[in-house]
């Protein structure tokens, strides 16, 4: 039996219980409202956190979790849930974008955060010491925002630790997605490379484009989510095997280095089976100057598949206009210093790929 209370605050769960509420998070010049759920099964297990709402604009993954918690019941569970719906509120329930109005900072590119800091790291570094720190497991949800297209796909941090690097590649292709992204470093602000930084087995789950919130999509995220709690243990095996799975390795980022308006050349079909594969030096699309015409060609700075790519119509420099991968050999692998890696998109760093 499990005999440990999961505390989150002042939140408080008593073993085979659901407690659901909400915390302040103080940021410094104002607070926001963390809403969670917390599960404590009746069994020992280990600890999970499950987060959405990271990012404004990313709709399915919130309400997805909101299912996932409705749907959880205690004596089901085998260690324990923490689960929120709504990481970010200040981007989601006014921004809906990957910066914050608060100050304008993109959460995912500081973890673990600043308690000293702006407004986003103080929330990065509330998370990460409420909730992610003491986890053993810890899932991050994100799909295409309401200007990109995507295709589905799980991505975890290499880092070094052979134990924690084969839990974390099991957890991925535990979801049910074909393809699986690797990062060949643990560096950078990203939500799950901060937390592999600090032993925590951790992956992004990227599931669909454009914002879209169709009850479908979040539903199929559900399913995905139980897969791997069941392959974590936290519920009971149903008997089913692991889908297979493709892995990959970030190739390149392609940035926009004019503002103006984005005409691609290559589809942005989030329904097919890929985005589109491209190779070095192709034309991926043109920049048009609405006031006079000129056009700024935009090249792939190298091949692979197109992961990801921006929608939107109007963009300015720095505005991430696709990401490229390309399938992962680990027998031939390039080393990492070496890669091209996206840029500073919702899910990338310039110093770090998304994954």
């Amino acid at each position: 039996m499990n005999d440990a209370t999961l505390a989150v605050g002042s939140l408080h769960a008593l073993p085979g219980t659901k407690t659901r509420g909400t915390l302040r998070a103080d940021l410094g010049t104002l607070t926001a409202d963390i809403p969670l759920t917390l599960v404590n099964g009746a069994r020992p297990g280990p600890r999970v956190v499950i987060t959405a709402g990271v990012h404004g604009g990313e709709f399915t993954p919130i309400d997805a979790v909101v299912r996932l918690a409705d749907r959880l019941e205690p004596g089901d569970v085998h260690g324990q849930l923490i689960i929120c719906p709504v990481a970010n509120p200040p981007a989601v329930y006014q921004g809906r974008l990957n910066v914050s109005p608060v100050d304008g900072v993109n959460i995912n590119r500081v973890f673990p955060g600043d308690p000293d800091g702006g407004p986003t790291e103080r929330l990065a570094a509330w998370l990460f010491t409420h909730l992610v720190d003491g986890a053993d497991v810890y899932i991050d949800l994100h799909c295409g925002g309401i200007d990109q297209v995507l295709k589905d796909f799980v991505g975890y941090r290499l880092t070094g630790d052979p134990d924690l690097d084969k839990a974390t590649a099991e957890l991925a292709r535990s979801f049910g997605i074909e393809d699986v992204i690797l990062g060949l470093t643990a560096d950078g602000g990203n939500s799950h490379a901060a937390a592999a930084r600090r032993g925590i087995s951790a992956v992004l789950v990227e599931v669909g484009s454009l914002g879209q919130r169709d009850e479908p999509t979040a539903l199929s995220r559900v399913d995905g989510l139980l897969t791997a709690l069941r392959h974590l243990g936290v519920l009971d095996q149903d008997g089913s095997a692991p889908a297979p799975t493709r892995e990959w390795v970030w190739s390149a980022g392609v940035t926009a280095e004019a503002t103006g308006l984005w005409y691609p050349e290559f589809s942005l079909d989030a329904d097919a089976d890929v985005i589109g594969e491209v190779a070095e030096g192709d034309v991926l699309g043109r920049i048009v100057d609405p006031a006079v015409g000129t056009e700024h060609t935009v090249l792939a700075s190298a091949g692979g598949r197109i992961f990801y790519a921006m929608h939107g119509l109007t963009v300015a420099p720095g505005a991430e206009l696709a990401a490229l991968a390309v399938p992962w050999d680990p027998d031939t692998a390039t080393r990492p210093d070496t890669l091209r890696t996206p840029g500073a998109g919702h899910g990338s760093d310039e110093t770090d790929p998304r994954t």
